[in-house]
């Protein structure tokens, strides 16, 4: 039965990490309707998120090899560089647009975890369904050689906004890059070039926390199999959002949060 409830919660986080629905505020919710320890172990957690970093890796790969193959022949190869300054600039976009949820993430991450509570939840599932509503009939030009630095401030600064559960962080980087002009493509793929520094980020911090407080060996195998659901079923959920964004009815998700929002306000009046 425990293995069962292992590959629920990888389902789970699978499921809803692409998603713009946030997993964090899916796991916030749900620590607050089950009274589960699994719930709360935090090796857990770093193990399916993992799942869901991998299964977002295969998918970009190609991409990540190419920017990070030109940023190197940019910066070491002067011959080379009028070839490879477009993937060259689009590195630097990433980089860019992570700086700033870097700085918050440092400063104030804890602070912002440790304030939430169940209300507050509901307030930010509501943020992000009329966040995804408002740009639903958004039509941008800007291809990946379009964005500007301006553009990645813009959208860096939203991303700081999803430290908090609840606000997705794929769904506020959505928002700002459609608000900027990306077209649906452009948007989707860096929505999530930036995943991966955060992610990358997190991930550290999260071995340090696992180091400290290692697994038992006997929940490993538990932890390994919600790894693995989490991964295939974060690679299936991509697929499905890809489709979404590219007909244009991210604005559905808005409904789900919607619900969310009303389901937490009555549940926990």
């Amino acid at each position: 039965m425990k293995y069962v409830i292992y590959i629920l919660l990888g389902i789970l986080q699978g499921f809803t990490e692409p998603l713009p629905i946030s997993s964090s505020g899916h796991l916030f919710l749900f620590k607050n309707i089950f009274n589960t320890e699994m719930l709360n172990d935090l090796n857990f957690e770093i193990f399916v998120n993992f799942g869901s970093f991998l299964a977002i890796l295969f998918i970009f790969i190609p991409d990540i090899i190419k920017l990070i193959k030109s940023f190197f022949l940019f910066i070491f190869k002067k011959e080379k560089r009028k070839i490879v300054k477009n993937d060259f600039k689009y590195c630097m976009l990433i980089l860019v647009g992570s700086i700033p949820v870097g700085i918050m993430g440092v400063l104030c991450k804890d602070k912002i975890e440790n304030a939430l509570n169940i209300k507050l939840l509901g307030i930010a599932f509501l943020i992000t369904a009329i966040s995804l509503f408002l740009v639903k009939n958004i039509q941008g030009t800007k291809e990946d050689k379009d964005i500007t630095y301006k553009d990645a401030i813009i959208i860096g600064l939203l991303q700081m906004v999803a430290l908090c559960p609840g606000i997705s962080r794929s769904g506020i980087v959505l928002v700002g890059c459609l608000l900027c002009k990306l077209k649906k493509e452009t948007a989707l793929k860096y929505t999530f070039m930036l995943y991966f520094p955060v992610s990358v980020a997190s991930m550290g911090l999260s071995v340090l926390d696992f180091i400290e407080n290692p697994a038992s060996t006997n929940l490993l195998p538990n932890y390994v199999i919600g790894m693995i659901f989490a991964g295939i079923v974060t690679y299936f959920s991509y697929q499905w959002l890809s489709n979404l964004v590219k007909k244009g009815k991210l604005w559905k998700f808005s409904i789900y949060c919607l619900g969310l929002a009303l389901f937490v306000f009555i549940y926990f009046r």
